[in-house]
C-alpha cells in the first residue's frame, strides 16, 4: 500500500497531442483553400452554383404564422386562414428560418412570404423585408412538393 505522502508519476501528455504531420497537413488545407478563393476573386472568375435567372411563372404571397415546435397556419396576406396544420412538416422548418431572419433583422414575424415559381423549374420562398430566401427544390422532391401542393391549393 502506497503512503498518504507518495506521489505517482504522471503519464506523458504527450499522447494526447496532435502529431505535427497532421498539423501541417491541416495548415497546407488551409492555405490551399485560401490561395484557391484568392485567385478565383482576383481573376474575375463567374461564379458557381449561382440559380441561372428565369421568368416568374407563378407566384403566391402568405403569411406563415408558427404555432409551437411542429403546427403552422398559412395565413393569405388579409389574414384569411387558409389551412391550419398541427404537423406542418417542411413549411414548418420555412417558417422557423424565415421568422429566425426576420428576428435578427427586427422584422415583424407576420409580413407575407414570397413563393415563386420560375420557369427553368426553380421554387423559392423569398422574404423581401430581410432579403432571406430559401430554394426550396434543394431539400428534395418531397420537402419542394408540399410547397406546390400549398401553392397549387391557393
Amino acid at each position: 500500500m502506497a503512503s498518504p505522502t507518495q506521489t505517482h508519476a504522471r503519464p506523458s501528455d504527450s499522447k494526447d497531442m496532435i502529431p505535427k504531420p497532421v498539423l501541417l497537413a491541416m495548415l497546407a488545407l488551409v492555405l490551399a483553400s485560401l490561395a484557391v478563393v484568392s485567385f478565383s476573386v482576383l481573376s474575375g472568375r463567374d461564379h458557381v452554383g449561382v440559380p441561372k435567372s428565369a421568368a416568374i411563372v407563378a407566384e403566391r404571397s402568405i403569411i406563415l404564422k408558427g404555432g409551437g415546435a411542429q403546427a403552422v397556419t398559412v395565413l393569405a396576406t388579409d389574414g384569411t386562414e387558409l389551412m391550419a396544420l398541427p404537423h406542418g412538416g417542411f413549411i414548418t422548418v420555412i417558417q422557423n428560418g424565415m421568422e429566425r431572419a426576420r428576428l435578427t433583422a427586427g422584422v415583424d414575424k407576420l409580413k407575407p412570404l414570397r413563393i415563386v415559381e420560375y420557369a427553368n423549374g426553380r421554387l423559392t420562398a423569398q422574404d423581401d423585408y430581410t432579403g432571406w430566401s430559401a430554394e426550396l427544390g434543394a431539400f428534395g422532391y418531397d420537402n419542394r412538393a408540399a410547397f406546390e401542393r400549398l401553392m397549387s391549393q391557393l
